[in-house]
Formats: C-alpha cells, structure tokens, sequence
C-alpha cells in the first residue's frame, strides 16, 4: 500500500482536532467544491480520519467531472466514505438522500476570482449566487440542518491601508462598478442568502472568510503570488514579482486550514462569521525573499515596477480574534515551514 504524501500533515490535523470528530461520528455529509483546494483538503482529512478512527461517515461530493477527478485522486474517489453526484452548483439534481437523511452540508464551490472575473465577471457572479440558492434549496429540502459557507475576504472590499487587520464587523464593500469586484460581491450576496435561509428555515449555518494560503494542491501557475514565487524557486528562479511589492498579505497553510473548516462546522456559533487565515502580515517583496531563502537560496528576486512614492501599500490581512478567542484556533505552522512543506510536496508530485 503505498503512503500518503500528506500523512504528516494529515495527522497534524488529527492531532488538534480530537474533540471535533466525535461529533461527526456516522454523519452524513453533502459537500460542493469537493475537488478544488478547499474541497480537497476537506476530503482528505475527512478520510484520514474516518481510517484512522473509525467514524462511519459518509460524504455525498458533487462534481463537475467525477472521472477527471478521480484520474487525479484516485484514492479519494475509491474511498468507502465518499460518494460522486455529477452536477453543477447552480442547477444540481438533488441526489437521493442516505438512510436516515443528510446531516451536514459543506458549501465550497465557487469559480476562482483571478481569470474569470476579468473574462466573465457576470458568469462568476451568477455561478456564486446561483449555486449557493441551489444549494441552500437542497438543505432546506433533505432536512439538514448543520451548513458551513465557503465565502472570503473579498467580501470586505478594499481594505484602507491605514486598517492594519481587518475584522468580521468591517463594513466596507467591494466597489458595485468596479467588474472585477464580482467575486466579492457574488461572495456577500450569498451570505446574505444563509443568513435569510437561517432565518426562514431554521438553519443552523456558519459562515468562513477565507483569506490567502499556501500548501499542496495550491495551483502553481494562477493567480496566487506565494504559488508562483515557489513555482519560480522550484525552476531555479529568477523569482518575479509582478507589481512593486508593497501590499502585504499572510498565508495560513492548508492542514492548518482543514483544521479551522472543520472547528467551524462543528463548534462555531450558529449565524457567525469567522475570518479564516493567518494575522502574520508580509509585504509581497518580501514573500518572494522568503520562498527563495526557503526554496532556492541561490535564486534572484526581481521585482518588476517600480515603487511610487507616496502611495500607500495595500492590504488584505484579517484580524482572527473572533476564530482564536472562541473556537481556539490560531494558525500552528509558521510560514517558513509552509512554504518549505508546499515546495516539498510538489517536488516529490514531479518526481511520482
């Protein structure tokens, strides 16, 4: 049998989540957005821990294309615990429910915001608000009542530079004529639908900000900056930073991430909102420095416009006390360890 590369990590999760599975014990999930980066590492570290401590669960996953998906993970869809739904978020037929109907329902599907918003801003806003009315139909209709929401920080808009970390009561907004704001205004339009749905049909929902990470299965040719610096290391650099480096951000490592879905679902406050990342700031300059200190020492960092005096850096850090002081999460493995774990990962993927 061979292992899993993501035993370590895997485990990790166990390791600071014992008091969470013996509430999903025999539960039966729903899930969307099973095969992205959020829904992989759930299914992971939902079957790692259904083997290790016999839980009995069930997962129903829906998917666009169960048979690419399962070329790519063939473990995960030949597990006894997940079961394929072929659909689309926005217009899924509702699968049968298991004996003794649906527990919980684990919303994660969206298109990503980088290409898509430029190219179809429209399509992507329809694709959020669509699917997620689909899918809190489905919930109202199978009887369950427990739902986590996927949504993001983009939810808050432009966070002012003089904001050092931005919390769940924030009330700014993503900018209504600015297109590529589709993504964050799609993302607060559907909390809006949870919370109506909440309030009409007794459903009990949490809703998860998500912010920026890093860790396997992160694309490594998209849109996310810390993905394309360890892609640029993992070649032997130069590491290309596209814009000036000045806006700051911070990377909460996937296992680390499973790990505050899962706390969420089970022990967040019903009709809460949590910001799920990492409060550590880093400007984008200094990210690219870390990856190739981490990665490649000998890489160069070349960063491709200049700065403009006078302009402030931009920045897209949450502020977690609300997760940390009520649920007890904070992020546990530091960035320079993330980073050297993802790098590690995906050479070990060119090499399998």
């Amino acid at each position: 049998m061979s292992v899993n590369p993501l035993a370590a990590d895997l485990d990790h999760i166990l390791a600071h989540s014992q008091g969470i599975w013996p509430s999903l014990r025999n539960a039966r999930l729903f899930i969307t957005g099973g095969t992205g980066f959020f829904g992989r590492w759930l299914l992971e570290s939902l079957t790692w821990a259904d083997d290790q401590l016999q839980l009995g669960l069930q997962a129903t996953v829906l998917s666009r294309d169960p048979a690419a998906f399962a070329a790519k993970a063939p473990h995960l869809a030949a597990h006894k615990a997940l079961h394929w739904h072929f659909g689309d978020v926005r217009n899924f037929r509702f699968p049968t429910p298991p004996s003794g109907g649906f527990t919980h329902i684990i919303h994660a599907a969206t298109e990503s915001a980088g290409d898509l918003a430029r190219r179809d801003p429209q399509g992507l806003l329809e694709s959020i608000v669509f699917g997620t009315s689909r899918t809190l139909d489905f919930a109202h209709e199978s009887g369950a009542r427990d739902i986590l929401y996927i949504s993001s920080g983009a939810v808050y808009g432009r966070q002012p530079p003089d904001l050092q970390r931005v919390s769940e009561d924030f009330t700014g907004t993503p900018h209504t004529l600015d297109a590529f704001g589709a993504y964050g205004e799609g993302k607060r339009t559907a909390e809006h639908a949870c919370h109506l749905y909440a309030r009409d049909f007794g459903l009990r929902i949490r809703i998860a900000r998500g912010f920026a990470f890093v860790g396997p299965h992160l694309p490594l040719n998209a849109h996310f900056a810390v993905g394309n610096f360890i892609r640029d290391a993992l070649a032997g650099g130069p590491i290309r930073v596209q814009g000036d480096g000045t806006p700051y951000r911070s990377y909460l490592y996937a296992a680390d991430l499973a790990l505050w879905l899962w706390t969420i679902l089970v022990n967040g406050k019903s009709g809460e909102t949590y910001n799920v990342g990492s409060d550590q700031d880093i400007t984008i300059a200094d990210l690219a420095r870390l990856v190739a200190a981490t990665v490649a020492p000998c890489a160069a960092v070349q960063i491709l416009t200049p700065t403009v005096p006078g302009t402030p850096a931009s920045r897209y850090v949450p502020c977690i006390d609300r997760a940390r002081h009520d649920l007890g999460l904070a992020p546990l493995i530091p960035l320079p360890e993330a980073i050297a774990r993802t790098a590690q990962w995906h050479r070990a993927s060119i090499s399998r």
